[in-house]
């Protein structure tokens, strides 16, 4: 089908994109040793990134729906591709924190106008299942990057990393033959007159509910990629096997988006998170619980059920707002990711009080609360859902 080619290709922009997300903090350790960076110097570049990223991707997609046109995918791509890649030739502190915040603003660019495009070719009967296609390039591009710069700064230092935008500066060209043009939106159920729909009363509450519950969700998430090499690392591995073990669960995660996306289309998008983050606790628990094959098959479960409702939170998102499609997946993916990154320094702060095993057995608390949070997300039951399409609510 036509829509899932055009996915598809979004879905490759989005992989480039979140490949440099995590750059800078894969080579953090190589920016302390080259530059005397104390570690809160360097951790405050990480934050740089994250709170510019977090903070201005609800204004792009406001920006997005009120003008209804995108600013190109393209563009973002190259200014993602360029200030992450210079971080490594940057001298000082000032312009790598410069770098570090102008990449962050590329990759807040991205994300809303991909997201307005890629809303605009689903359907309420495929959306779950096209916008998992559109996510999991982000997942992939997220595991991925940190492998990359790895090998990129092993084979020439710190200006290695400047090799790393090639890619993203090809795809930039290239892209502007294949990608969907969100200089224009296209027509659709959920942009129909966006520009003329007010955000209603109960649509705005429950946004904000939503962003809370992919906020606590958020920070097991980001909590599991921080701290579990430092777990493995305990548990007698190297640091290479540690990584290896996360990346395999998420690439176990990007399995749960496709399939999680496909069966809330059939089964409910509510009903599939709540159930998805249900069956992920145990395996968690028995992971954190046990050693040997028996862990590593439940920290994969793990992945793919938490991971799995991912798609389909950014899926209820667009149905809430959708006649501002730029601007919720702003709030989805912008500040509830960010709150996400304050919760991983709560389970440090934990970890340094408690021990690392008893912070990690405490990160099933948020998952209850988010569970507990999608239960009272005023966002119809399936078996109650009318197909309509729209879920804004009359002031």
């Amino acid at each position: 089908m036509a829509e899932d080619h055009r996915i598809w290709g979004l879905s490759l922009a989005h992989l480039l994109t979140d490949f440099y997300s995590p750059i800078l903090s894969a080579v953090l350790p190589l920016l302390i040793l080259t530059h005397g960076f104390s570690y809160m110097t360097a951790g405050l570049l990480v934050t740089i990134f994250n709170l510019t990223s977090s903070v201005t991707q609800p204004f792009f997609g406001w920006f997005s729906d009120r003008r209804g046109k995108g600013i190109p995918v393209p563009v973002s791509l190259a200014i993602s591709a360029v200030f992450i890649g210079l971080i490594g030739i940057a001298p000082d502190f000032m312009l790598i924190a410069l770098c570090a915040g102008l990449g962050a603003i590329g990759h807040a660019i991205f994300h809303p106008s991909a997201m307005g495009a890629a809303g605009t070719l689903c359907t309420n009967q495929n959306r779950g299942r096209l916008m998992s296609y559109f996510v999991i390039g982000g997942n992939l591009g997220y595991a991925l990057g940190p492998l990359f710069a790895g090998i990129a700064v092993e084979l020439f230092g710190l200006p290695g990393i400047l090799i790393l935008a090639i890619p993203g500066l090809l795809m930039a060209v290239l892209g502007k033959r294949f990608l969907p043009d969100t200089r224009e939106r296209c027509t659709g159920p959920l942009n129909s007159g966006s520009r003329k729909q007010r955000i209603g009363r109960k649509a705005a509450v429950g946004m904000g509910i939503l962003v809370c519950a992919a906020g606590l969700r958020a920070w097991v998430i980001f909590a599991s990629i921080a701290y579990l090499p430092a777990l493995f690392v305990m548990r007698g591995f190297d640091l290479w096997m540690a990584n290896l073990f996360v990346t395999l669960m998420l690439l176990a995660g990007v399995a749960g988006q496709v399939i999680g996306g496909t069966l809330s289309d059939r089964y409910g998008r509510k009903e599939y998170t709540i159930a998805g983050m249900l069956l992920a606790i145990p395996p968690f628990w028995i992971f954190l619980s046990s050693d040997g094959i028996l862990s590593m098959m439940a920290l994969f479960v793990f992945g793919f059920f938490l991971w799995s409702t991912f798609a389909v939170s950014v899926a209820i998102a667009h149905e809430l707002l959708p006649g501002n499609i730029g601007l919720a997946s702003g709030l989805v993916l912008g500040l509830a990711i960010g709150g996400g990154g304050i919760g991983v320094a709560i389970t440090g702060s934990m970890a340094d009080a408690i021990g690392l095993v008893p912070a990690l057995h405490a990160l099933v608390a948020p998952i209850a609360a988010s569970i507990l949070l999608f239960v009272l997300l005023p966002y119809p039951w399936r078996l109650l859902w009318q197909r309509n399409t729209s879920f804004q609510a009359k002031s």
